[in-house]
């Protein structure tokens, strides 16, 4: 059974923490991993992409000049793809890019993300993050405390207005909830931050 530091958010070590074999000490499966990410960014995509064909721009009906003896290249239309104004060679249109993943593919990569982190000890627990005020100063600050120096993910128990706000300026720190978890925001930072209350929620839905 994995066991973590539980730190302060001045980065002083408080208690240890025992974390749940099942879902932050398995092997992880790389594959499932890199098909929860592909599946991730092609959902992102918006698919709204769309240009015009030689058939769908107006204009180019008439012939522009006979097909022999003027000693022009042959053409059939000003709108082929050659001529300026012309149309787009294999236009892209709008088309849906999302990828569906089964159930378990998507509990096996995320219980997979989250012992990879563990297992490079890029996973901090902070025992709670208090503020009284918008600052940014303080998270800052607290990042830090704890030595992540580059992009951080931090999960909150709950939507905390003045966390994310305060985290929102601070380049490569991105803050989320525990049922908006996802292995690409994961493995994507270089720091694992979790408040404790959060530590619990993720193991009571993945346990």
């Amino acid at each position: 059974m994995p066991t973590v530091a539980v730190f302060d958010m001045a980065g002083k070590e408080v208690e240890k923490m025992e974390l749940a074999d099942s879902v932050f000490g398995i092997e992880p499966n790389v594959a499932a991993m890199h098909d929860a990410v592909v599946a991730h960014l092609a959902n992102m995509r918006q698919g709204t992409q769309s240009a015009l064909t030689r058939s769908e721009v107006s204009g180019g009906g008439r012939k522009p000049w006979r097909q022999k003896g003027t000693g022009h290249a042959r053409q059939g239309s000003i709108r082929a793809p050659q001529w300026k104004h012309g149309g787009v060679v294999f236009a892209p249109k709008p088309r849906d890019y999302s990828i569906t993943l089964n159930k378990k593919v998507k509990r096996l990569a995320m219980k997979s993300a989250l012992s990879s982190k563990v297992a490079d000890n890029e996973f901090v627990v902070i025992d709670k993050i208090a503020m009284d005020s918008y600052k940014t100063k303080t998270i800052a600050a607290m990042l830090k405390a704890i030595g992540s120096e580059k992009k951080a993910l931090i999960v909150l128990p709950e939507v905390d207005d003045k966390v994310i706000a305060s985290a929102a300026n601070i380049p490569g720190v991105k803050t989320t909830v525990v049922n908006t978890l996802n292995v690409y925001d994961i493995l994507n930072a270089d720091k694992f931050i979790v408040v404790k209350d959060a530590v619990a929620r993720i193991e009571e839905v993945y346990a």
